[in-house]
């Protein structure tokens, strides 16, 4: 059940805190797993936008939320869900 896919040259995984499909590129290492992926270091979307941002590490398949976004999952944990 893959969580992440590859879409052109990034790799991609829906994030359920704000609702987005979030990108990774070359910047981001990434363990190669699509199952249980690890990307380093942290995506912070929407820096400059406050009341959408959506900061988070993703680490063996799940989404560690930082205290700096704007959703109802800031600070939480959550499995990723199969990317459809």
């Amino acid at each position: 059940m893959a969580k992440v896919r590859q879409v052109d040259n990034v790799w991609v995984f829906f994030c359920p805190g704000c609702g987005h499909d979030h990108p990774y590129d070359s910047r981001w290492k990434f363990n190669g797993d699509v199952d249980k992926p690890t990307f380093t270091p942290s995506l912070l979307c929407n820096a400059d936008y406050p009341d959408s941002r959506c900061h988070l590490f993703v680490t063996e398949g799940k989404i560690i939320y930082q205290l700096d976004c704007h959703h109802d999952l800031k600070g939480t944990t959550v499995d990723m869900k199969e990317y459809t």
